[in-house]
């Protein structure tokens, strides 16, 4: 989306913050399947490539094979978003595979020149498969040099997260003057 501000006479152009390839931001993530389901994929626009979580596994007993794995839920996941400068984000548009969706999901952000992650809001995706877009809480317009949704409980009864898409939309902190 883009939006105008009025900055006494002259009016500037924000910009939204939908990643490309080769602009996104550095990702991280609490796990990853395997290769061919990525972190990267996260923002690559490609509807035929996304990432998946892993699902955590425990051994029964620290002597035992491999056979004896007991599969457990693999939460919470994490997606973690730094920007390399300040961004207000205004709206999450997130993409799932139904049935591997993060059903509960915290926001949080890090303002520039701290390390302490700061709650936003929480989101509760629906288990489907389509595009959902959640508005971000504008009276907590924030520059923040980091983003991370926290996927709390997901529809996988093994808490797999399958995600396809991820956007934020927003402005460029650094871009508007004061």
């Amino acid at each position: 989306f883009h939006s105008r501000i009025q900055s006494d006479t002259k009016i500037k152009q924000v910009r939204s913050l939908v990643f490309t390839a080769s602009t996104h931001p550095i990702i991280r993530a609490s796990s990853t399947l395997d290769k061919s389901v990525g972190k990267k994929f996260l923002v690559d626009r490609n509807p035929d490539t996304c990432w998946t979580s892993q699902q955590v596994v425990h051994l029964l007993h620290p002597l035992m094979h491999l056979t004896n794995l007991i599969p457990t839920q693999g939460l919470p996941q994490y997606i973690q978003l730094s920007f390399a400068s300040p961004v207000t984000p205004r709206r999450l548009v997130l993409t799932f595979q139904g049935g591997f969706v993060g059903i509960r999901c915290s926001v949080e952000y890090q303002v520039p020149d701290s390390a302490e992650w700061c709650f936003a809001m929480n989101v509760y995706p629906e288990d489907t498969n389509r595009k959902q877009i959640f508005e971000l809480d504008p009276a907590a317009s924030y520059p923040a040099h980091a983003l991370k949704l926290t996927f709390h409980e997901s529809s996988d009864f093994f808490g797999r997260i399958t995600l396809y898409n991820l956007d934020v939309e927003g402005s460029d902190a650094s871009c508007i003057n004061t």
